[in-house]
């Protein structure tokens, strides 16, 4: 592949082409905005990226590589984003993601499909290809139209390379690559302009809009259509935003925006370090923890799409399983797939009763908060009160003697609770423990991989406990109390609203708590559908408000 410098002179060469302009970065705002970076930008995730690239180059260029680390912030992925910048590792990591996809866009391979024109000469420069190339790439890489300057530039550049080459395809590579290390890229940015009915006002423009929309969601870039709607100011009118928001909510990838939502509220990204002490637990292999997420995602997205009640995922008994992941529950599944074919997943339905039914129930919360080789009603507890619940669990304090818990061979305190029992006794624990052992208790029935038993080291579990002052025998009676807990829709409807502008909504004494009480209280007039809540948020104007940050930004 060309390589006309080193990696840190190409990045200064771009910047003083004006390729790389200067990010907002937290530092930049502590320094010069008063501590504030969030009205500013947002970097795409991983999940982002490569639905990104899936989108406009089509899903047959593999995406190799690692990503900057995210950063969790309030629970939520999306808000740490407005607080990640790049750093100079990441900035490697992002170039050699980009050389790879650029020489992919360009091989011989998809060259036919995914490049428009032919070059008159495949040994000289074409600037009229390059510029269709580089404007009709650009427009949907930068989520806006490129001005004639940025054009000509970038042709200019492919020429140069094309030149020293003497091959126009590592040429546009050249340039592809350098695009996909912008921060015009890697960033969402929100530009702010006048507002030409309120002179003294500033709004979003409408390409800042179209993308807030389109990861909102569809968790990927703004597709054509919506480019041209924010070209001709469409989406600065209630109609036509009604009329895209619509569109965009009947797609069918609305369901990669409901899925990337989810697996941020419910931390699926702590995939990555789960492993289970196979000793243990034989059944839980290396793919449990893909086929886990997908259960849980397929649940979601056919209770969302259908419109159903957002409580009812606490009780449903509608899912889906694969071969592996019912011999991990023990329950029977009717699969004619011939062994040594991939899992595959079917639709299956527990009887009335079925203390396993319920998204809490199933692999991808339980073995999650949990660990390698036993339970733990803590961390299961704490999972539910902070990322269902929006409420706030301290952490433990220092110093704190966790043998009791951990001795799970030991013949006294043979159980979970027996052991939560003696480890919270002490007071410097017992109020944390309070909070989060009752109702994580009610699921010991659970091990740590997933799997249901009803005793422990021949003991019987004992799974009562009291949430909300209201008692309860075990599982099946505490999904109904959280279910129909206020807490659950409050916290799913301020989280959805965090995914989409990447801060959590105001809160009754802050400016703008108005609108969003009346979006609360639509959502529950409606049945708690997640749809129409989203489609809610993505027409209300607190969705697009300027910060007094932005303003200073744009000054």
């Amino acid at each position: 592949m060309y390589q006309s410098t080193t990696k840190s002179f190409r990045r200064a060469l771009c910047v003083a082409a004006g390729l790389l302009p200067i990010a907002f970065s937290s530092a930049y705002a502590a320094e010069n905005l008063g501590g504030d970076p969030s009205a500013l930008s947002l970097r795409l995730s991983p999940a982002q990226y490569r639905q990104t690239i899936a989108d406009i180059f089509g899903t047959n260029i593999v995406i190799d590589g690692r990503f900057e680390p995210e950063v969790r912030e309030q629970g939520l992925l999306a808000i740490g984003a407005r607080w990640a910048n790049v750093s100079d590792t990441g900035m490697d990591r992002y170039d050699e993601l980009a050389r790879g996809i650029a020489a992919q866009v360009v091989s011989p391979k998809n060259r036919g499909t995914l490049i428009s024109c032919k070059p008159k000469s495949e040994t000289g420069a074409d600037d009229a290809c390059a510029r269709a190339f580089i404007s009709g790439y650009g427009r949907l890489l930068y989520r806006r139209t490129l001005s004639e300057q940025e054009v000509a530039t970038r042709v200019k550049l492919a020429a140069d390379a094309t030149a020293t080459t003497k091959d126009f395809y590592i040429g546009l590579s050249s340039v592809l690559s350098d695009m996909l290390i912008s921060p015009n890229f890697l960033f969402r940015y929100r530009t702010v302009e006048t507002d030409p009915t309120k002179p003294n006002e500033k709004r979003l423009d409408s390409y800042s809009k179209a993308a807030a929309l389109s990861y909102f969601l569809w968790n990927s870039t703004p597709d054509d259509q919506l480019i041209k709607a924010s070209e001709k100011g469409e989406l600065q009118t209630a109609e036509g935003l009604r009329r895209q928001v619509d569109r965009m909510i009947s797609s069918p990838a609305m369901e990669s925006g409901i899925r990337a939502f989810f697996a941020d509220m419910l931390h699926f990204s702590d995939f990555q370090t789960v492993a289970k002490d196979t000793t243990f637990f034989p059944r839980y292999t290396t793919k449990i923890n893909d086929l886990a997420q997908e259960q849980t995602l397929r649940t979601i997205v056919d209770h969302v799409r259908a419109n159903k009640d957002y409580r009812d995922l606490i009780t449903t008994r509608s899912t889906y399983l694969t071969r592996s992941l019912a011999a991990l529950y023990g329950v029977p599944l009717a699969d004619t797939t011939d062994n040594g074919e991939p899992d595959r997943f079917i639709s299956y339905t527990y009887p009335e009763g079925d203390p396993r039914a319920g998204i809490l129930a199933q692999v991808s919360f339980i073995a999650l908060n949990s660990h390698s080789a036993r339970t733990s009603p803590t961390l299961r507890g704490k999972a539910l009160r902070e990322n269902l619940l929006c409420q706030t669990v301290p952490p433990p304090p220092g110093n704190v003697d966790f043998s009791a818990v951990e001795n799970t061979s030991n013949q006294v305190l043979k159980t979970g609770r027996d052991r939560l029992l003696a480890h919270s006794a002490s007071p410097a624990c017992a109020g944390c423990h309070k909070i989060t052992d009752p109702i994580g208790l009610a699921l010991e029935n659970f091990d740590a991989a997933g799997g249901f038993r009803t005793s422990e080291n021949g003991a019987q579990i004992d799974t009562s406990g009291v949430l909300n002052s209201v008692k309860f025998k075990g599982v099946s009676d505490l999904l109904p109390l959280i279910r129909n807990d206020p807490a659950l829709v409050s916290c799913v409807s301020r989280k959805i609203y965090a995914f989409g502008t990447g801060k959590m909504p105001p809160r009754a004494s802050e400016r703008g708590s108005e609108e969003w009480a009346a979006i609360e209280k639509k959502f529950g007039q409606d049945g708690y559908k997640v749809l129409n809540l989203m489609r809610q948020i993505a027409l209300s104007d607190m969705f697009y408000a300027v910060s007094p940050v932005e303003v200073a930004a744009a000054k």
